[in-house]
């Protein structure tokens, strides 16, 4: 499920793929979340539109928890906190 938030959530990384398209921003996304510690947070910035299906469902397959998403313009925010391995 995801939540809007108004505020960004604390994250302990950003990664920002606006420019790349499928599947770039979700295998970028991936290789991030690998060397994060259970728990952290990463917050990740995509402008490709299907990223808004493509992000919730990669978060979903790896056991990850998406804590909340927002667009603005063309751009959209996802804050994905990294599962138990």
């Amino acid at each position: 499920m995801t939540t809007q938030y108004d505020q960004p959530q604390a994250a302990d990384e950003t990664l920002d793929t606006s420019g790349l398209l499928c599947p770039l921003p979700v295998y970028k996304a991936a290789m991030v979340l690998n060397r994060l510690d259970e728990g952290k947070v990463l917050e990740l910035i995509c402008t490709d539109p299907g990223s808004l299906a493509d992000i919730p469902a990669m978060a979903r397959q790896r056991g990850d928890v998406l804590l909340g998403s927002r667009e603005a313009g063309d751009s959209q925010t996802f804050w994905i906190a990294k599962g138990a391995s």
